[in-house]
């Protein structure tokens, strides 16, 4: 059987429903899912159950860890943080490179998470355009070097395109809306992506993609 690459973004984040958590919150560019939110990585994980994946990879941000936390439930597996499927780390967004949640919180909540695994990318603050695209493609192509079976990438907006771009040739349009996933197969040596971007699981999706 062709490996495949399952590509997700994040589910609705609370900053995007209340913008005032940002002026208070302890660590403001990590934010953690809103209630919908919750409710899209619930789906993720319901409509990925009866897929074969043997690995799900998350970035760090917590909003990712908790969409990541919803499909290993539904699929037992655990997951593995891999900081190259981070946030793109961009001056005109974040004013200082942002703080994720410690292990310690990560590891009283969400125990899923395989400390044993390390990230085989670690993006320094601040990234350009060029340097977070090369960064996620590289990560995706390390991942399905290391790993045959099929694996699905927990991030965002940013890194739904780039793990994408770096698998697939020609630099494609990706719809990377909030929980939607990508399929990417290999035929014959050669990544084909069979969804872009669906959001058919979903009972709420956005009409207009938003990455910051």
């Amino acid at each position: 059987m062709p490996q495949i690459v399952w590509i997700a973004r994040h589910g609705n984040r609370l900053d995007f429903v209340t913008p005032e958590w940002f002026e208070t919150a302890e660590r403001r560019y990590d934010p953690p899912l809103s209630d919908d939110g919750l409710i899209q990585a619930t789906e993720l994980g319901k409509r990925l159950k009866k897929e074969n994946i043997a690995h799900i990879f998350s970035s760090p941000f917590l909003r990712a860890i908790q969409t990541a936390d919803r499909v290993a439930q539904e699929l037992d597996l655990p997951i593995k943080i891999e900081a190259g499927l981070s946030e793109w780390l961009n001056r005109h967004w974040m004013t200082e490179a942002p703080q994720t949640h410690p292990k310690d919180f990560l590891s009283e909540h969400y125990s899923r998470i395989d400390w044993n695994y390390s990230s085989k990318i670690i993006p320094q603050y601040p990234e350009s355009e060029e340097t977070v695209m090369q960064r996620t493609a590289q990560t995706a192509r390390q991942l399905v070097t290391e790993f045959s079976q099929d694996i699905l990438l927990v991030g965002h907006g940013i890194s739904v395109l780039g793990a994408t771009r770096g698998l697939v040739k020609g630099n494609p349009t990706v719809n990377a809306s909030l929980c939607c996933l990508v399929k990417l197969v290999l035929h014959q040596e050669i990544w084909e992506m069979e969804l872009n971007g669906d959001t058919s699981h979903l009972s709420q999706s956005e009409t207009l993609i938003r990455f910051n």
